[in-house]
């Protein structure tokens, strides 16, 4: 496999990088042609997945460069509308590469399915029911997917909650805890709690309401770590020992003060969302998870840690819910997913998870490096003068012109463009 170190990717010509990305990922004259957006979703695709389809939605397909998770060099296709996402991420990517990469891990792929029991006249005596038949219900929830089962998934344990007391009076749930293997797992499990509810309803005599799968799924976590040497965080204006405590510091904010803590999440997610839309995957479900997660102890706070290791150098962490897969719905159904997944060389869900952990915590330090440095707006303005420029009319060469203009005037602004490029073509 060549090395994902592609100095210079930014500046090459649009064909080039497509090129290259074919090449890697050993593409086909097809799929490259989707890569392109010639042979992505048609209308007729579209119309297929979801209701009421009048047309499709394009957003920019970039490359983050420079990943190295588990030892394995990668591609990182991300799709996102936000200027310096994919730019921050491949930049932080290449610090990581000093100190060996990403490492990542994730659980087991086991989802949790909720079931609701209303009108339960002893709950506790219920619970201990629901409890005596577990391997009844696990067996009948095992019937629901035999696919599933062989491949060596399918549902693991039963849990039983109480709550003496909620809006609409005393309340029963049910978890069903299944092994969704490669696919993220809503149809499975979804399916299997409908099985499962006349036989709850049946034990415990009450009457099942709600079931159906929890977004917050804190039994798949991904977790991501990496080392950066202090001396490879230096910069023209900041010594490498100034950058690695400016982003503890900014860490400590985040983790102190959920106002912070919510943008600086924000900023994790910026990567998280942008592969996890690529591979076709359901990033509100992913948003979801990952907030509630964030909140578990009662109080909002960062998803990252970052702090000094004895030797002095930085060493960065995330922990988070990750539900992907790599089977079923859009992600199988959408031509531009399926290159993603190619490009991304995955062969299961997990390995998946894990390098959508490694981009977020990317995309983490390059936010709070930047903020810890020259200020966010600096390089991100930049890449914003772009749309700025494109959207006051510039075309081609004009484009460069423009932003090359309002940066040096450091006047990024609509009113600026549209007079520049007047002044341009004048």
């Amino acid at each position: 496999m060549p090395s994902s170190r592609l100095s210079g990717f930014y500046d090459r010509p649009l064909e080039e990088r497509v090129a290259l990305v074919s090449r890697w990922a050993d593409l086909t004259p097809d799929e490259t042609e989707t890569l392109r957006g010639a042979l992505g979703l048609s209308p007729q695709r579209a119309d297929q997945m979801i209701e009421n389809v009048v047309g499709r939605h394009a957003l920019p397909l970039g490359i983050a460069v420079n990943f190295t998770v588990n030892g394995r060099d990668i591609l990182v296709p991300m799709v996102i509308e936000e200027p310096s996402v994919v730019a921050g991420a491949s930049y932080a990517a290449k610090l990581a590469r000093a100190g060996g990469g990403f490492q990542a891990t994730t659980t087991p792929p086991e989802m949790i399915g909720q079931l609701q029991a209303l009108d339960v006249t002893d709950p506790w005596r219920a619970r201990f029911d629901l409890l005596a038949a577990r391997d009844e219900l696990l067996a009948l929830a095992r019937e629901t997917d035999p696919v599933i089962v062989k491949l060596g998934g399918g549902p693991r344990d039963l849990e039983v909650r109480v709550f003496e007391q909620t809006a609409v009076g005393p309340m029963l749930v049910v978890h069903l805890i299944f092994d969704c293997r490669d696919a993220m797992g809503a149809n499975t499990v979804n399916t299997a709690c409908e099985t499962l509810a006349p036989h709850i309803e049946r034990i415990t005599g009450g009457r099942v309401v709600l079931r159906i799968l929890s977004n917050l799924a804190d039994r798949r976590l991904a977790r991501a770590r990496c080392r950066i040497p202090t001396a490879a965080l230096e910069t023209g204006d900041f010594s490498g020992e100034r950058v690695a405590q400016g982003i503890v510091e900014a860490w400590a904010f985040a983790a102190a003060d959920p106002y912070r803590a919510a943008t600086h999440n924000k900023g994790i997610m910026n990567g998280i969302d942008a592969v996890v839309l690529a591979t076709g995957n359901d990033w509100r479900a992913v948003e979801a998870g990952a907030h509630a997660y964030a909140a578990r102890s009662g109080r909002y706070t960062s998803l990252t840690t970052w702090e000094r290791n004895a030797a002095g150098d930085l060493v960065g962490t995330l922990e988070m819910p990750l539900a992907v897969g790599i089977v079923g719905g859009a992600t199988r159904v959408h031509p531009t997913a399926q290159v993603a997944l190619k490009i991304l060389g995955v062969r299961t869900a997990r390995e998946l998870a894990e390098i959508i952990a490694a981009v977020g915590l990317a995309q983490n330090l390059a936010a709070i490096r930047a903020l810890a440095t020259e200020g966010i707006q600096r390089g991100h303005m930049r890449l914003h003068a772009r749309q700025i420029a494109i959207a006051a009319g510039a075309t081609g060469d004009e484009v460069a012109q423009v932003v090359a203009r309002m940066v040096s005037q450091r006047r990024i602004r609509p009113d600026v463009a549209e007079s520049i490029l007047a002044e341009i073509r004048a």
